[in-house]
Order: structure tokens, then sequence, then C-alpha cells
């Protein structure tokens, strides 16, 4: 066995993929700690005594977040309140099984958890979307739910910080899919470490330059307890083409994943590109760039029985709203200056089902 890198005379136990170091399990234990603590202080990622919601799905990414995060805060006394945030998508044999792990993690690390219901905030669980749109463009939902869940969890319990465990390899697979979506808007924010979701509760990424072979190495070698099995959706989700892509790079050149990364820091959208503007929905007031946000758009297509509705294009979408719109004021005489006042079934959920979701102590 070579002995390890940093020189501090034991043997080393693996090879960093990121830097290449032969290192043994202490030393690369630092290195890992270290190299996270250096990306949230100098991100400025958070302030001092503010309380912070870790995004908890019981994946290795996610677990290892919970675990450095905490490390850290005692460490180098950052005076952080940390709680963890999961979304219950309403997946059988994944999703039940996944937050017996974050409910583990819940009592190794000492961490109140909180539990959001695809179900009590939309009335629907993905098995039953996918039951309605088929195993095709079912990531879009979960995609949109999800990212509206953890932002209404985040404002229910009132944190000033959302931490996701986005690591190196999701950015750069993210920077190739918006590249080949040509979506100049995500491609612009992509690789932000800091992003505003619109709601005043900014989302932070402290694995943003880690990469995932580590995590899964860190995991295995501090013997952290996770939950590995694959969605039962996902083999059909288009990252997965990206994801591929980017492993048959990695395996030319390792750097491959940082050099994506920066590329995505260093562009720059023309000027003259039609970017669009964030503003809020119209009925359920969550953060949007169309007068009616991506969620209410799918929620509406599931309650009106055109689970499709929210797939394809903007202007065909914009039209059938129009078109829905006016008969549910033509079928009703309880209208008030031109905008009927009949909910659309499911939408108010999204906020009015909020307080029945309890936090587990």
């Amino acid at each position: 066995m070579p002995l390890c890198s940093a020189n501090c005379g034991s043997n080393a136990i693996l090879k960093r993929p990121k830097t290449g170091d032969a290192l043994c399990k202490e030393c690369f234990f630092e290195a890992f700690e270290n190299e996270v603590h250096f990306t949230i202080t100098k991100a400025r990622l958070f302030e001092p005594g503010k309380t912070v919601a870790i995004a908890a799905s019981g994946g290795k990414d996610s677990t290892v977040l919970a675990y450095v995060l905490k490390l850290l805060n005692e460490k180098f006394k950052y005076n952080l309140k940390l709680v963890l945030l999961s979304i219950d998508e309403g997946i059988t044999g994944y999703r039940d099984d996944s937050l017996d792990t974050v409910k583990k993690n819940r009592d190794d690390y000492e961490m109140p958890l909180k539990i959001m219901s695809y179900k009590d905030l939309y009335g629907w669980t993905m098995d039953e979307i996918v039951a309605e749109i088929g195993r095709k463009n079912n990531c879009t939902f979960c995609g949109v739910f999800r990212r509206q869940a953890l932002d209404r969890g985040a404002n229910l319990l009132k944190v000033d910080y959302l931490a996701t465990g986005h690591n190196a390899d999701d950015i750069a697979e993210t920077v190739l899919m918006n590249i080949l979506r040509g979506d100049l808007a995500r491609l612009n924010r992509c690789t932000s470490i800091i992003t505003d979701s619109g709601d005043g509760i900014p989302r932070v990424k402290p694995l943003k330059y880690t990469y995932e072979k580590e995590i899964v190495m860190y995991a295995y070698f501090r013997k952290l307890i996770y939950f590995s099995t694959e969605c039962v959706f996902a083999p059909n989700a288009y990252r997965g083409h990206a994801r591929v892509l980017l492993k048959d790079l990695e395996k030319i050149d390792p750097s491959v994943i940082m050099n994506i990364i920066q590329s995505g820091e260093s562009l720059k959208v023309n000027e003259t590109a039609n970017m669009p503007t964030l503003t809020k929905c119209s009925r359920c007031n969550y953060v949007s760039s169309q007068t009616v946000c991506k969620a209410c758009v799918l929620l509406e297509g599931l309650n009106k029985g055109l689970p499709r509705l929210g797939i394809g294009k903007s202007s065909k979408v914009k039209r059938i709203l129009e078109e829905n719109e006016k008969k549910n004021c033509d079928s009703t005489s309880c209208c008030r200056t031109n905008n009927c006042k009949k909910d659309i079934e499911g939408v108010e959920k999204c906020t009015d089902k909020l307080s029945s979701v309890n936090l587990i102590k």
C-alpha cells in the first residue's frame, strides 16, 4: 500500500477522484470536510444565529450534507439551528422506505424533522399522477411539485435558508441539459451557489464543488446510513441521458465535471435575448415567470382530466387555460371585475392544508 499523500505516515486506502491524491481514511475525512467548510465560508452561505432547513431525502447527498453541516456547525461555531425538511411524493416502495432512513437520521443527528406530502398539498400522489400521465414526462410533475413543496415547507418552518444536497455532478448535468434544451433562463442561474426562490428564503448548495464519487466514499467510510435505491420512475427522466454523457466524459478526464461548472459560471447571456421576468402566480401566489405557475397548470390538467395540459409549448397551454376560464365564467354568474371566483379544484390545497402536516419531534 502506498503512503498517504498528506505525509501523515499512514497507509493510503483510497484515491480521490477529484484530485488523484492517495489518502488514508482520516486525511480524506479532513480534506473532504475542510473543502465543504471553505465553500461555505468563501460564498458566505450562512449568517450566525440563523435557522437552516436541510432538504432531506434519505439519499447519500442529503445524508452527508446533514452530517457534515452538523459537524462543521459544532467544530467552527457557525451557531446555526439545523432542521430536516422532507417531501413525501407518494411513491410506493421508494419514498416510504427512504423516509424511514430520514427518521433514523433525525434521531442520530438530533434534528427536528418536517415532512410535507404531495397528497396534502396537491391532492395527488405521484403513484396517482403516473396512473394518469404514464411513465413519460412524469418527472416534470414531480420536479415542479417538489421545488414548490420545499419552498412552502421552508416558509412554514420560518427558516432563513434552505440547503440542498446538489453536488458537482448534479450541477454539471444541469448545465448540459440546459444547453441541449436551449433554456437560457435556467442556464443563466443553474450554477449559482445561492439562488433566490422569490419568497425571501435563499437556497444554498454547500456541496456544489463536491464530486458524487467522493460523497459515496465519505458516506461509506463514515458508515452513514442512507437510502440508495433509485426512484422507480427515474429511468425515463431526461436527466438520465445527460448523466450517461457526463459519466462517459468523466472516464476520459475526471476534471470535466469541474470544467463544465466553471464554463457555466463564465457564460453570459446576450443582452438582446428574451428572458422571462419573475412575478406571482395569479392563483396560488407562488413565484412564477407566467401568469399561472407551472404547478397550478399541471394541477388543473390533472383535476380536469387533461393530464398532459402542462406538457408542451407555453402558448398552447395559455390558450387552453383561457378557454377553460371562459367556460367557467360562462357557466356561473358569480363573477367580479371580469375574473371568475370559481376556484379550480385542488389549487387551494397548495396553501390550505399546510397546517395539517405535523412537525415530528
